[in-house]
Protein backbone atom coordinates (compact mmCIF):
# COMPACT_ATOMS: atom_id res chain seq x y z
CA UNK A 1 0.00 0.00 0.00
CA UNK A 2 3.30 2.17 0.40
CA UNK A 3 3.20 2.55 -3.55
CA UNK A 4 -0.39 3.42 -3.64
CA UNK A 5 -0.11 6.23 -0.99
CA UNK A 6 2.74 7.45 -3.22
CA UNK A 7 1.45 7.37 -6.22
CA UNK A 8 -1.91 9.37 -4.85
CA UNK A 9 0.81 11.97 -3.45
CA UNK A 10 2.59 12.15 -7.05
CA UNK A 11 -1.19 12.72 -8.42
CA UNK A 12 -2.15 15.78 -6.40
CA UNK A 13 1.05 17.89 -7.17
CA UNK A 14 -0.26 20.24 -9.76
CA UNK A 15 -2.68 21.34 -7.28
CA UNK A 16 -1.13 21.05 -3.64
CA UNK A 17 1.46 22.93 -3.02
CA UNK A 18 5.08 21.24 -1.06
CA UNK A 19 3.23 22.10 2.96
CA UNK A 20 0.09 20.64 1.05
CA UNK A 21 1.75 17.70 0.34
CA UNK A 22 3.39 16.86 3.49
CA UNK A 23 -0.17 17.77 5.27
CA UNK A 24 -1.69 14.98 2.96
CA UNK A 25 0.67 11.95 3.90
CA UNK A 26 -1.10 12.92 7.55
CA UNK A 27 -4.43 10.32 7.87
CA UNK A 28 -8.07 11.27 7.87
CA UNK A 29 -9.22 10.77 11.89
CA UNK A 30 -6.49 7.62 11.48
CA UNK A 31 -7.80 6.14 8.58
CA UNK A 32 -6.87 7.37 5.27
CA UNK A 33 -3.67 4.77 5.13
CA UNK A 34 -4.07 0.99 5.80
CA UNK A 35 -1.83 0.00 8.56
CA UNK A 36 0.58 -2.47 8.54
CA UNK A 37 -1.22 -6.32 7.83
CA UNK A 38 0.23 -9.16 10.25
CA UNK A 39 1.87 -12.09 7.98
CA UNK A 40 -0.84 -13.32 5.77
CA UNK A 41 -1.59 -16.73 4.17
CA UNK A 42 -3.36 -18.50 1.66
CA UNK A 43 -6.56 -20.00 1.71
CA UNK A 44 -9.31 -20.20 -1.03
CA UNK A 45 -7.19 -18.04 -2.91
CA UNK A 46 -7.20 -15.42 -0.43
CA UNK A 47 -4.45 -14.09 2.15
CA UNK A 48 -5.74 -13.54 5.17
CA UNK A 49 -4.03 -12.52 8.91
CA UNK A 50 -2.21 -15.13 10.41
CA UNK A 51 -4.53 -17.49 12.46
CA UNK A 52 -7.47 -17.44 9.86
CA UNK A 53 -8.79 -19.68 7.06
CA UNK A 54 -11.27 -19.64 4.08
CA UNK A 55 -13.24 -21.58 2.48
CA UNK A 56 -15.52 -21.16 -0.97
CA UNK A 57 -18.58 -23.24 0.30
CA UNK A 58 -20.14 -22.67 -2.94
CA UNK A 59 -19.14 -21.55 -6.42
CA UNK A 60 -21.28 -20.62 -9.79
CA UNK A 61 -24.13 -18.68 -8.57
CA UNK A 62 -25.29 -15.84 -10.73
CA UNK A 63 -24.10 -12.61 -9.27
CA UNK A 64 -24.78 -13.27 -5.70
CA UNK A 65 -25.17 -9.74 -4.01
CA UNK A 66 -25.92 -9.44 -0.52
CA UNK A 67 -26.03 -12.26 2.00
CA UNK A 68 -27.55 -13.35 5.75
CA UNK A 69 -27.07 -16.07 7.78
CA UNK A 70 -29.79 -17.85 10.37
CA UNK A 71 -28.85 -19.59 13.16
CA UNK A 72 -28.37 -22.93 11.98
CA UNK A 73 -25.69 -21.58 9.79
CA UNK A 74 -27.65 -21.93 6.35
CA UNK A 75 -26.91 -18.80 4.13
CA UNK A 76 -29.69 -16.88 2.39
CA UNK A 77 -28.41 -15.29 -0.72
CA UNK A 78 -30.06 -12.78 -3.38
CA UNK A 79 -28.87 -12.83 -6.85
CA UNK A 80 -28.82 -10.01 -8.77
CA UNK A 81 -29.95 -12.52 -11.75
CA UNK A 82 -32.32 -15.15 -11.64
CA UNK A 83 -31.54 -18.94 -11.43
CA UNK A 84 -34.46 -20.88 -12.78
CA UNK A 85 -36.75 -18.15 -12.37
CA UNK A 86 -35.62 -17.58 -8.73
CA UNK A 87 -33.58 -14.91 -7.16
CA UNK A 88 -32.78 -16.24 -3.91
CA UNK A 89 -31.13 -19.61 -3.02
CA UNK A 90 -30.87 -20.88 0.27
CA UNK A 91 -27.31 -22.81 1.23
CA UNK A 92 -27.16 -25.48 3.39
CA UNK A 93 -23.50 -26.37 4.59
CA UNK A 94 -22.36 -30.19 4.99
CA UNK A 95 -19.77 -31.29 7.99
CA UNK A 96 -16.84 -30.82 5.41
CA UNK A 97 -17.54 -26.93 4.95
CA UNK A 98 -19.39 -27.21 1.47
CA UNK A 99 -22.73 -25.79 0.48
CA UNK A 100 -25.81 -27.10 -1.82
CA UNK A 101 -28.84 -25.29 -2.65
CA UNK A 102 -31.37 -26.27 -0.51
CA UNK A 103 -33.95 -24.29 -1.96
CA UNK A 104 -34.56 -21.25 -4.59
CA UNK A 105 -37.67 -18.41 -4.16
CA UNK A 106 -38.68 -15.20 -5.21
CA UNK A 107 -39.19 -14.41 -8.45
CA UNK A 108 -37.37 -11.30 -8.37
CA UNK A 109 -33.52 -10.70 -8.82
CA UNK A 110 -31.81 -7.52 -6.73
CA UNK A 111 -29.56 -6.58 -4.16
CA UNK A 112 -30.81 -6.39 -0.62
CA UNK A 113 -30.82 -8.83 1.65
CA UNK A 114 -31.03 -8.63 5.76
CA UNK A 115 -32.56 -11.02 8.63
CA UNK A 116 -34.12 -9.78 11.49
CA UNK A 117 -37.45 -10.21 13.55
CA UNK A 118 -38.61 -13.54 12.54
CA UNK A 119 -38.45 -12.46 8.66
CA UNK A 120 -35.68 -12.67 5.29
CA UNK A 121 -35.84 -8.92 3.86
CA UNK A 122 -35.22 -9.13 0.40
CA UNK A 123 -35.34 -6.07 -2.20
CA UNK A 124 -35.54 -5.93 -6.09
CA UNK A 125 -34.44 -2.48 -7.79
CA UNK A 126 -37.75 -1.13 -7.14
CA UNK A 127 -39.72 -3.13 -4.11
CA UNK A 128 -38.96 -4.58 -0.66
CA UNK A 129 -40.61 -7.99 0.43
CA UNK A 130 -40.20 -10.24 3.51
CA UNK A 131 -40.74 -13.75 3.89
CA UNK A 132 -41.94 -14.71 7.45
CA UNK A 133 -39.33 -17.41 8.96
CA UNK A 134 -40.40 -20.55 10.98
CA UNK A 135 -38.45 -20.69 15.03
CA UNK A 136 -35.16 -22.07 12.73
CA UNK A 137 -34.87 -18.84 10.82
CA UNK A 138 -35.88 -21.09 7.74
CA UNK A 139 -38.77 -19.70 5.06
CA UNK A 140 -42.14 -20.40 6.28
CA UNK A 141 -44.24 -19.36 3.62
CA UNK A 142 -42.82 -18.46 0.07
CA UNK A 143 -45.21 -15.96 -1.22
CA UNK A 144 -43.57 -12.77 0.23
CA UNK A 145 -45.33 -10.11 2.17
CA UNK A 146 -44.72 -6.60 -0.45
CA UNK A 147 -43.73 -3.83 1.96
CA UNK A 148 -43.04 -1.39 -0.03
CA UNK A 149 -43.42 -0.32 -4.09
CA UNK A 150 -42.82 1.82 -6.85
CA UNK A 151 -38.70 2.83 -5.68
CA UNK A 152 -37.18 4.85 -8.44
CA UNK A 153 -34.99 3.26 -10.64
CA UNK A 154 -33.70 5.12 -13.97
CA UNK A 155 -31.12 3.13 -15.23
CA UNK A 156 -27.99 4.26 -12.79
CA UNK A 157 -27.28 3.18 -9.41
CA UNK A 158 -30.79 1.12 -8.94
CA UNK A 159 -29.26 -1.09 -6.35
CA UNK A 160 -31.57 -0.30 -3.08
CA UNK A 161 -29.50 -1.87 -0.39
CA UNK A 162 -31.87 -2.56 2.86
CA UNK A 163 -31.33 -2.51 6.31
CA UNK A 164 -33.65 -3.01 9.64
CA UNK A 165 -33.12 -1.90 13.36
CA UNK A 166 -34.10 -2.64 16.53
CA UNK A 167 -36.90 -0.38 16.16
CA UNK A 168 -38.21 -1.74 13.63
CA UNK A 169 -37.35 0.52 10.80
CA UNK A 170 -36.70 -0.31 7.23
CA UNK A 171 -33.72 2.06 5.60
CA UNK A 172 -34.03 2.00 2.23
CA UNK A 173 -30.78 3.76 -0.31
CA UNK A 174 -31.95 5.65 -3.05
CA UNK A 175 -28.90 5.73 -5.62
CA UNK A 176 -28.70 8.92 -7.60
CA UNK A 177 -29.46 8.47 -10.98
CA UNK A 178 -26.75 10.85 -11.95
CA UNK A 179 -23.05 11.23 -11.73
CA UNK A 180 -23.21 14.85 -10.29
CA UNK A 181 -26.44 16.01 -11.14
CA UNK A 182 -25.24 18.02 -14.14
CA UNK A 183 -27.40 19.41 -16.42
CA UNK A 184 -26.27 16.69 -18.95
CA UNK A 185 -24.99 14.10 -16.77
CA UNK A 186 -21.53 12.56 -17.76
CA UNK A 187 -20.88 15.66 -20.54
CA UNK A 188 -17.97 17.31 -20.66
CA UNK A 189 -18.25 21.36 -18.96
CA UNK A 190 -21.72 20.71 -18.23
CA UNK A 191 -22.67 22.54 -15.14
CA UNK A 192 -25.18 21.55 -12.12
CA UNK A 193 -28.36 22.22 -11.91
CA UNK A 194 -29.08 24.38 -9.00
CA UNK A 195 -31.20 23.32 -6.37
CA UNK A 196 -30.21 19.67 -7.53
CA UNK A 197 -34.17 18.48 -8.17
CA UNK A 198 -32.50 15.10 -7.84
CA UNK A 199 -32.53 15.10 -4.08
CA UNK A 200 -36.30 15.33 -3.64
CA UNK A 201 -36.45 11.58 -4.83
CA UNK A 202 -33.48 9.62 -4.70
CA UNK A 203 -29.15 10.84 -3.26
CA UNK A 204 -30.23 9.47 0.05
CA UNK A 205 -31.27 7.04 2.65
CA UNK A 206 -35.53 6.76 2.86
CA UNK A 207 -37.35 5.39 5.86
CA UNK A 208 -40.03 2.71 6.22
CA UNK A 209 -41.90 0.67 8.74
CA UNK A 210 -40.62 -2.54 8.59
CA UNK A 211 -43.77 -4.14 9.51
CA UNK A 212 -46.40 -2.42 7.55
CA UNK A 213 -47.89 -3.70 3.76
CA UNK A 214 -48.14 -2.25 0.32
CA UNK A 215 -46.14 1.21 1.18
CA UNK A 216 -45.01 3.82 -1.53
CA UNK A 217 -42.66 5.20 -2.29
CA UNK A 218 -43.99 8.54 -1.42
CA UNK A 219 -45.19 6.71 1.83
CA UNK A 220 -41.77 6.61 3.47
CA UNK A 221 -39.38 9.59 5.05
CA UNK A 222 -35.85 10.68 3.38
CA UNK A 223 -34.08 10.05 6.58
CA UNK A 224 -30.37 11.22 5.14
CA UNK A 225 -29.83 13.01 1.83
CA UNK A 226 -26.47 14.16 0.04
CA UNK A 227 -25.43 10.56 -0.68
CA UNK A 228 -24.64 10.02 -4.26
CA UNK A 229 -24.61 5.96 -3.69
CA UNK A 230 -24.84 3.64 -0.77
CA UNK A 231 -24.62 -0.18 -0.87
CA UNK A 232 -23.16 -0.82 2.16
CA UNK A 233 -24.54 0.14 5.19
CA UNK A 234 -25.17 -1.41 8.73
CA UNK A 235 -26.33 -0.40 12.33
CA UNK A 236 -23.60 0.47 14.70
CA UNK A 237 -25.31 -0.66 18.28
CA UNK A 238 -21.94 0.39 20.36
CA UNK A 239 -23.75 3.37 19.79
CA UNK A 240 -27.08 3.20 17.87
CA UNK A 241 -26.62 4.89 14.56
CA UNK A 242 -26.62 4.37 11.30
CA UNK A 243 -23.48 4.15 9.03
CA UNK A 244 -22.94 3.88 5.25
CA UNK A 245 -20.56 4.06 3.13
CA UNK A 246 -20.95 6.40 -0.36
CA UNK A 247 -19.95 5.36 -3.82
CA UNK A 248 -18.23 8.82 -4.67
CA UNK A 249 -18.67 10.48 -7.95
CA UNK A 250 -16.75 9.67 -11.06
CA UNK A 251 -14.61 11.69 -14.08
CA UNK A 252 -13.03 15.16 -12.61
CA UNK A 253 -10.55 14.88 -15.56
CA UNK A 254 -13.21 13.42 -17.92
CA UNK A 255 -15.37 16.39 -17.47
CA UNK A 256 -13.03 19.26 -16.41
CA UNK A 257 -9.64 18.63 -17.59
CA UNK A 258 -8.26 22.18 -17.11
CA UNK A 259 -8.73 21.70 -13.13
CA UNK A 260 -7.78 17.76 -12.66
CA UNK A 261 -4.91 16.25 -14.21
CA UNK A 262 -5.73 12.19 -14.95
CA UNK A 263 -3.97 11.23 -11.64
CA UNK A 264 -6.05 13.16 -9.66
CA UNK A 265 -9.06 11.92 -11.47
CA UNK A 266 -8.12 8.27 -10.94
CA UNK A 267 -7.29 9.49 -6.24
CA UNK A 268 -10.23 11.58 -6.19
CA UNK A 269 -12.75 11.65 -4.39
CA UNK A 270 -12.59 9.87 -1.07
CA UNK A 271 -14.81 6.94 -0.96
CA UNK A 272 -16.00 7.85 2.65
CA UNK A 273 -17.86 6.30 5.65
CA UNK A 274 -20.60 8.17 6.90
CA UNK A 275 -22.46 8.34 10.58
CA UNK A 276 -25.78 9.57 10.14
CA UNK A 277 -28.56 10.73 11.76
CA UNK A 278 -32.18 11.64 10.82
CA UNK A 279 -31.95 14.86 8.78
CA UNK A 280 -28.40 15.19 7.96
CA UNK A 281 -27.01 15.95 4.90
CA UNK A 282 -23.59 14.85 3.48
CA UNK A 283 -23.51 16.67 0.76
CA UNK A 284 -24.04 15.28 -2.72
CA UNK A 285 -23.46 17.05 -5.56
CA UNK A 286 -22.27 20.08 -4.11
CA UNK A 287 -19.35 18.59 -2.37
CA UNK A 288 -17.07 15.78 -2.54
CA UNK A 289 -14.50 14.90 -0.38
CA UNK A 290 -10.82 15.16 -0.68
CA UNK A 291 -8.46 13.02 1.51
CA UNK A 292 -4.80 14.83 0.60
CA UNK A 293 -6.23 17.82 1.73
CA UNK A 294 -8.98 16.68 3.94
CA UNK A 295 -11.34 19.11 3.14
CA UNK A 296 -14.85 18.81 1.79
CA UNK A 297 -14.23 20.58 -1.75
CA UNK A 298 -16.79 22.33 -3.86
CA UNK A 299 -17.67 20.72 -7.26
CA UNK A 300 -16.24 21.98 -10.33
CA UNK A 301 -19.70 21.52 -11.84
CA UNK A 302 -21.00 24.01 -9.25
CA UNK A 303 -18.24 26.80 -9.19
CA UNK A 304 -15.13 24.84 -7.54
CA UNK A 305 -11.56 24.40 -8.57
CA UNK A 306 -9.98 21.63 -6.65
CA UNK A 307 -9.13 23.81 -4.08
CA UNK A 308 -12.32 26.07 -3.15
CA UNK A 309 -14.07 24.48 0.54
CA UNK A 310 -17.74 24.42 0.79
CA UNK A 311 -20.31 22.29 2.60
CA UNK A 312 -19.86 23.47 6.05
CA UNK A 313 -23.60 22.10 7.39
CA UNK A 314 -22.41 18.67 5.82
CA UNK A 315 -21.36 15.77 7.32
CA UNK A 316 -17.55 15.14 7.84
CA UNK A 317 -16.45 11.81 7.27
CA UNK A 318 -16.16 9.60 10.24
CA UNK A 319 -13.10 8.00 7.53
CA UNK A 320 -12.01 8.24 4.01
CA UNK A 321 -10.22 5.70 1.94
CA UNK A 322 -9.02 6.30 -1.67
CA UNK A 323 -11.36 7.20 -4.46
CA UNK A 324 -12.93 4.61 -6.79
CA UNK A 325 -12.79 1.09 -4.69
CA UNK A 326 -16.82 0.97 -4.70
CA UNK A 327 -17.65 -0.31 -1.28
CA UNK A 328 -20.03 -2.62 -1.62
CA UNK A 329 -20.87 -3.99 2.04
CA UNK A 330 -20.52 -2.88 4.90
CA UNK A 331 -20.49 -4.94 8.53
CA UNK A 332 -19.75 -4.48 12.30
CA UNK A 333 -18.58 -7.59 13.68
CA UNK A 334 -20.68 -8.45 17.57
CA UNK A 335 -19.32 -11.81 17.32
CA UNK A 336 -16.40 -13.44 19.56
CA UNK A 337 -14.63 -15.99 17.65
CA UNK A 338 -12.30 -13.25 16.07
CA UNK A 339 -9.73 -12.02 18.17
CA UNK A 340 -10.88 -8.74 20.83
CA UNK A 341 -9.22 -6.86 18.05
CA UNK A 342 -11.80 -7.23 15.80
CA UNK A 343 -14.98 -6.95 18.05
CA UNK A 344 -17.28 -4.19 17.27
CA UNK A 345 -15.38 -2.83 14.32
CA UNK A 346 -16.15 -2.46 10.97
CA UNK A 347 -15.83 -5.18 7.93
CA UNK A 348 -15.94 -3.25 4.11
CA UNK A 349 -16.00 -5.41 1.42
CA UNK A 350 -14.61 -3.33 -2.03
CA UNK A 351 -16.20 -4.25 -5.13
CA UNK A 352 -13.21 -2.85 -7.17
CA UNK A 353 -12.52 0.21 -9.33
CA UNK A 354 -13.16 0.88 -13.28
CA UNK A 355 -11.99 4.25 -13.33
CA UNK A 356 -8.52 4.32 -11.65
CA UNK A 357 -6.54 4.73 -15.21
CA UNK A 358 -3.54 5.32 -15.76
CA UNK A 359 -2.99 3.77 -12.38
CA UNK A 360 -3.53 -0.21 -12.00
CA UNK A 361 -7.72 -0.56 -10.59
CA UNK A 362 -8.10 -0.59 -6.94
CA UNK A 363 -10.14 -2.75 -4.46
CA UNK A 364 -11.21 -6.08 -4.92
CA UNK A 365 -10.24 -6.77 -1.16
CA UNK A 366 -12.17 -6.76 1.92
CA UNK A 367 -10.57 -4.35 5.00
CA UNK A 368 -11.42 -4.10 8.71
CA UNK A 369 -11.66 -0.50 10.60
CA UNK A 370 -11.42 -0.91 13.91
CA UNK A 371 -13.71 1.02 16.42
CA UNK A 372 -13.70 2.08 19.75
CA UNK A 373 -17.03 3.62 21.65
CA UNK A 374 -18.60 3.80 18.95
CA UNK A 375 -16.47 5.44 16.35
CA UNK A 376 -13.04 4.43 14.17
CA UNK A 377 -10.58 3.99 16.46
CA UNK A 378 -7.21 3.34 14.12
CA UNK A 379 -6.44 3.12 10.53
CA UNK A 380 -7.89 0.71 8.53
CA UNK A 381 -5.87 -2.33 6.85
CA UNK A 382 -6.56 -4.58 4.45
CA UNK A 383 -7.75 -8.01 5.76
CA UNK A 384 -8.58 -10.27 2.70
CA UNK A 385 -6.91 -10.16 -0.18
CA UNK A 386 -6.66 -11.85 -3.30
CA UNK A 387 -10.37 -11.80 -4.74
CA UNK A 388 -9.18 -10.56 -8.09
CA UNK A 389 -6.50 -13.43 -8.50
CA UNK A 390 -4.14 -11.10 -10.42
CA UNK A 391 -1.50 -8.30 -9.14
CA UNK A 392 -2.23 -5.50 -11.17
CA UNK A 393 -5.84 -4.95 -12.99
CA UNK A 394 -6.26 -2.70 -15.51
CA UNK A 395 -10.18 -3.01 -16.15
CA UNK A 396 -12.67 -5.01 -13.97
CA UNK A 397 -12.97 -7.67 -15.87
CA UNK A 398 -9.72 -9.34 -15.51
CA UNK A 399 -10.57 -9.78 -11.48
CA UNK A 400 -11.28 -13.02 -10.74
CA UNK A 401 -13.95 -12.18 -8.10
CA UNK A 402 -15.27 -9.03 -6.74
CA UNK A 403 -16.42 -8.89 -2.86
CA UNK A 404 -19.36 -7.51 -2.66
CA UNK A 405 -22.23 -8.38 0.25
CA UNK A 406 -20.78 -9.53 4.19
CA UNK A 407 -22.91 -11.76 6.95
CA UNK A 408 -21.72 -12.80 10.37
CA UNK A 409 -22.79 -16.62 10.86
CA UNK A 410 -23.41 -17.36 14.74
CA UNK A 411 -20.54 -18.98 15.46
CA UNK A 412 -19.03 -15.75 14.63
CA UNK A 413 -17.30 -16.79 11.21
CA UNK A 414 -17.72 -14.07 8.43
CA UNK A 415 -19.03 -15.01 5.10
CA UNK A 416 -18.49 -13.08 2.06
CA UNK A 417 -20.04 -12.91 -1.63
CA UNK A 418 -18.25 -12.51 -4.95
CA UNK A 419 -20.25 -11.40 -7.80
CA UNK A 420 -18.42 -12.20 -10.47
CA UNK A 421 -17.77 -15.94 -10.67
CA UNK A 422 -20.59 -16.64 -8.00
CA UNK A 423 -18.39 -17.42 -5.04
CA UNK A 424 -19.23 -17.48 -1.34
CA UNK A 425 -16.28 -17.37 1.11
CA UNK A 426 -16.44 -18.10 5.16
CA UNK A 427 -13.68 -16.76 6.97
CA UNK A 428 -12.98 -18.66 10.52
CA UNK A 429 -10.60 -17.74 12.89
CA UNK A 430 -8.67 -21.23 14.79
CA UNK A 431 -5.44 -18.91 16.31
CA UNK A 432 -2.64 -18.77 16.47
Amino acid sequence: MKSTILRLLIGMAPVLSAPALLHAAKPVHEGDKPAKAAPAVVNAGLKLPAGFSATAIIEGLPQPRHIAVNKNGDVYVKLGKLKDGKGIVQLHQDAGGKATIEKAFGDFRGTGMYLKNGFLYASSDEEVFRFKLDGSENVADETPEKLVTGLLSRGEHEAKAILVDNSNRLFVNIGAYSNSCQGEDRKKGSMGVQGCPILDSAGGIWEFKADQANQHYGDGSRYATGLRNVVGMDFNYTNNELFVMQHGRDQLHDLFPDMYTVQQSAELPAECMYMVKKGDDCGWPYIYYDQFQHKKILAPEYGGDGRKTAGEKANDPVMAFPGHLAPNGLLFYTGTQFPAKYHNGAFIAFHGSWNRAPQPQEGYYVVFVPFKDGKPSGKWEVFANGFAGVEKITSPGQAKHRPCGLAQGPDGSLYVSDDAKGTIYKITYKGK
